[in-house]
């Protein structure tokens, strides 16, 4: 069997961008607040001129360990090591990433989702179609919604099912008074099809699996997590701490190869944020949504909106 042409990284490009919170600021338990959240957008370009975009938008420096800065940072240790190299081996991709650095996974986040759509742009399929196969299934959507005063919840409830969510994540604080009280305020108008999670972000006992892609580094290693999850019969969520329209993509392609048994949602992460940073065929309809069929990603970024590189490597 002959080898496929050569296709290497040419150029790696490293876009920042600061993402006001669309609801004024986000609240999360212990006092935490982001009223903006740290975009980091990288476009790798390959010989022959194709180009694959990704994204990675943590939470601030005391949600998790990484922030937006450390994504850049980690990008910088490890993009030189990737020129030359062959995007379309995600699995090596990962392989020279780990042996570069060690953790910091929100850093080859990026970098691994612009191989994936570099590599379904090459094969001219979507990258659901590479992950695993396309599912005939919708996927619904599901909001974060932040902590609030119990008095607020239902209105903000309302004011993101008006955008198409049948789910709803809400965040509490501790208190299990005024959590009791916001939960309950949240549920008050339920409607038949909808239904709600609580999140304490890190407060509780784990009970369940919430796949999110930054976190685990990117594509190529969620999808060995959504293996082990299916595997096991486990239910999966979709989600992200944050994404703008480059970091959705990723998800809806991801939920898109799941069976629908096994698929709760998939976050509207690009709800949280008032800038638009890509046109896509990811429409919202009556709560739900598919990946499109256009090659990689499907995503056409807004370089106006991104700006220039605040780095390159070549």
């Amino acid at each position: 069997m002959s080898k496929p042409p050569e296709l290497k990284i040419k150029r790696i490009d490293v876009f920042q961008l600061d993402m006001p919170y669309s609801g004024g600021i986000y609240y999360l338990s212990v006092g935490r607040e982001y009223p903006s959240f740290g975009g980091t957008f990288v476009r790798i370009t390959a010989e022959d001129g194709i180009e694959g975009w990704g994204e990675s938008t943590p939470f601030g420096s005391n949600f998790i360990a990484s922030h937006a800065l450390s994504v850049r940072v980690g990008i910088a240790e490890i993009a030189p090591k990737l020129i030359g190299q062959d995007p379309r081996g995600v699995n090596r991709i990962n392989d020279i990433m780990d042996d570069t650095l060690l953790g910091h996974e929100h850093a080859k986040a990026a970098l691994d989702i612009a191989c994936w759509d570099i590599f379904g742009k090459w094969t001219n399929l979507p990258v659901c179609e590479l992950l695993g196969g396309r599912t005939d299934t919708k996927l619904p959507i599901i909001t974060s919604l932040p902590v609030r005063e119990p008095g607020g919840m239902l209105a903000l409830v309302d004011e993101y099912r008006a955008k198409g969510s049948r789910g709803f994540s809400v965040k509490i604080s501790g208190d299990p008074v005024i959590d009791a009280a916001s939960i309950t305020e949240a549920l008050k108008d339920k409607k038949p099809d909808e239904w709600f999670v609580v999140d304490a972000n890190g407060g509780l006992t784990v009970e369940g699996i919430n796949l999110k892609v930054q976190m685990f580094g990117g594509l190529t290693k969620a999808r060995r997590v959504r293996d082990l999850c299916l595997a096991a019969g486990y239910i999966i969520s979709v989600q992200e701490t944050c994404g703008s329209d480059i970091g959705f993509a990723p998800l809806v392609h991801l939920s898109q190869t799941i069976p629908e048994h096994s698929l709760r949602c998939v976050l509207a992460s690009r709800h949280m944020l008032t800038v638009k940073t890509a046109d896509a065929a990811f429409d919202i309809i009556d709560g739900y949504v598919v990946a499109p069929t256009v090659p990689g990603l499907g995503i056409t970024p807004r370089l106006d909106v991104l700006g220039d590189p605040v780095a390159s490597y070549f």
